[in-house]
């Protein structure tokens, strides 16, 4: 790709999170990478130490201004979400010289928004979404695949792990429902930078900032229009 023909849109638009779903979506499309929506999501502890790891951005949501991911609400992130909300992430694709970043307030996502998407879930990612305790200590791999299997056993489905079933195939008459500790939550930002890859480092950059409100059941916000600023590289 020629950097000479990559830079921020001019004039910048209004809203960043539109050209963010735009960037997503040719990495989807360009295939880019294995997991094109892997997102590094950062929070913070009790603590104050900050730890990341990546999820998976399930999806943008214009015009409202925030982003899904699901997880355990019981792991180590769920656990710093609920101590401290306000979280920070990344959206990076190398191949494209393109990169977003995210901060803003976390909520958990509605109740049956969170079982919607479990059910679309393989069957295999149901079950295991019971089996582990997410974050927590386990003595062996072994007793690992045990928990797995039990939980496989408890919703009647086929053996599950390494010796079980390779069938992507739902099982006939089998349900199983979403756990209470698991779901999704809403990445509301309140923050937004876009960077483009340039020659000799000198990247386009521009930032993007806005005040959010809360309204309603806690799943939304009020938010004011974005203000955006050029940043030298």
């Amino acid at each position: 790709m020629n950097l000479r023909a990559q830079t921020l849109p001019d004039p910048l638009p209004t809203d960043p999170l539109q050209v963010a779903e735009t960037w997503l979506k040719q990495a989807y499309d360009e295939q880019v990478q294995p997991n094109p929506n892997a997102m590094t999501l950062a929070t913070v502890g009790p603590d104050g130490r900050p730890s990341a790891r990546v999820v998976l951005c399930k999806d943008i949501v214009l015009p409202h201004g925030y982003l899904q991911f699901y997880t355990n609400y019981d792991s180590r992130k769920g656990a710093e979400m609920a101590s401290c909300p306000r979280v920070a992430a990344v959206l990076h694709w190398d191949a494209l010289h393109r990169q977003v970043r995210i901060e803003g307030v976390v909520v958990k996502a509605p109740a049956r928004e969170s079982d919607d998407y479990f059910q679309s879930r393989p069957w295999q990612s149901r079950v295991g979404a019971w089996a582990s305790q997410q974050s927590q200590p386990v003595g062996t791999r072994h007793q690992l695949i045990e928990q797995l299997r039990a939980a496989g056993r408890r919703f009647g489905t086929p053996p599950v792990g390494p010796d079980g079933n390779e069938s992507d195939d739902s099982p006939s008459g089998v349900e199983v429902p979403r756990p209470p500790h698991w779901g999704g939550y809403r990445l509301w930002a309140d923050s937004v930078e876009l960077w483009v890859e340039g020659e000799f480092r000198i990247h386009d950059r521009a930032r993007w900032t806005r005040t959010l409100t809360a309204i309603g059941d806690g799943h939304a916000f009020q938010a004011t229009p974005w203000h955006v600023q050029r940043l030298q590289p």
